[in-house]
């Protein structure tokens, strides 16, 4: 583990990064808080999914433009605004269902809290990229980040959920807004490892154009991947119905994580002589072999087993997509490029849960494990139809340009 112990011993390093897993719990707390929320006031399923999605849509929507706000005014400032409005919006949510207002206030209320959800994902890995010096000190930082992902994955629904139906509904989301709210409070104070604003740079830096044939196909491999993970989740659940034990949802979701925390903690030990574009490629490629047994299997245990080894591809492949961004896009751009790429993952995960209960509905869960197979093969033909010259810069990037130090 002597790599992380190098990364993590710069002054400020384990501060802001584990600021930055607090902030992040939202992120899997806050859109499954507000559907316990509003069906335990209303009754409804379906009105609670609709205040969610409002939520996930501006979430969505405007993540791309909070980024680059980060990248002009700096995370110190953006990050301090948007954690105010996110618990203020949520707290007006929460106080509108919990009242009995009408629900428009909490559509509004949750598109409000939505939109200014904290970028911290994009922003903690700017921050990276900012004071470490070495790419391939920035390749174990960001496999770092994508095993504490993984973490607020595991952990987020399990808290919102206990503290939701065992205590009080108002509860998860509440430490929701909290956790976000105070580790936006928390990241943005920490100004000494911020990577600089740009809004006083020279113009022909602050205007550098974004790398679109590099960040074009690297949003789509995003997005499918979000249908994919979207759809393999509702299909799960459903599986594990359809076997009788639909207590095992859980359990079979969190060995597909654990295996993707796993390859994600060696994915950050190793010196890889291959840049970014490859690997993005080779795991892209890599996910959808990994779907294409589970609409076979028929027993939990098999399905366990499968899921386990498969989630190893998915920490790899999100590993180099964001290394992919950091060495493609300008210094002065990076959050919003970050932003971009993140933000297809969560717009893709809405349909893929969709599109899987409709198959589910009508053919089974079995059946339903295609939707992800398909999403997966688009992601591995949208990995491979980057530019050939992206692949030369970023492996060139690797093996011979620094990051500028901080």
């Amino acid at each position: 583990m002597r790599t992380y112990r190098d990364v993590l011993a710069l002054p400020g390093a384990l501060a802001f990064s584990l600021t930055g897993l607090v902030a992040r719990l939202p992120i899997s707390m806050a859109g499954l808080g507000i559907v316990l929320l509003v069906e335990g006031a209303t009754g409804s399923y379906g009105t609670a999914g609709s205040v969610s999605a409002a939520y996930m849509v501006t979430n969505a929507v405007l993540a791309i433009l909070q980024g680059r706000l980060l990248d002009r005014f700096g995370q110190g400032r953006v990050l301090a605004v948007a954690g105010t409005v996110f618990g203020a919006a949520t707290s007006v949510l929460v106080w509108s269902v919990e009242a009995g207002w009408p629900l428009t206030t909490a559509y509004v209320a949750a598109a409000v809290a939505g939109g200014s959800l904290p970028q911290i994902g994009s922003a903690v890995r700017a921050r990276w990229a900012h004071v470490l010096e070495r790419p391939t000190q920035v390749q174990t930082a960001y496999a770092l980040e994508a095993v504490f992902d993984e973490v607020v994955f595991i952990l987020g629904p399990i808290l919102v959920t206990v503290l939701a139906t065992l205590v009080d509904p108002v509860l998860g989301l509440a430490v929701a807004a909290v956790a976000g709210s105070l580790g936006a409070w928390g990241f943005a104070a920490q100004r000494a490892t911020a990577p600089p604003a740009h809004r006083q740079r020279p113009v022909e830096e602050t205007t550098a154009a974004l790398p679109w044939r590099t960040l074009v196909p690297l949003t789509v491999v995003s997005a499918c991947l979000g249908v994919l993970f979207g759809a393999a989740e509702v299909t799960t659940v459903a599986f594990a119905d359809e076997q009788g034990s639909p207590a095992w949802a859980g359990g079979l979701l969190a060995l597909w994580a654990l295996g993707s925390l796993l390859s994600g903690v060696v994915t950050g030990t190793v010196s890889w002589r291959r840049g970014p574009a490859y690997r993005l490629k080779v795991g892209a490629t890599a996910m959808a072999c990994a779907m294409a047994p589970l609409f076979l299997v028929g027993s939990l245990p098999l399905m366990g087993l499968v899921l386990l080894l498969g989630g190893a591809a998915i920490a790899p492949t999100l590993i180099a997509s964001m290394s992919l961004v950091e060495s493609a896009t300008p210094r002065a751009r990076l959050t919003e490029g970050m932003a971009m790429v993140q933000t297809g993952l969560v717009a893709g995960v809405a349909p893929g849960a969709a599109a899987s209960g409709f198959v589910v509905d009508s053919a089974g869960a079995s059946a339903a494990y295609l939707v992800s197979l398909g999403a997966g093969v688009l992601a591995a033909v949208a990995a491979l139809s980057l530019p050939r010259d992206a692949a030369h810069q970023d492996e060139d990037h690797v093996e011979a340009t620094p990051l500028p130090a901080s």
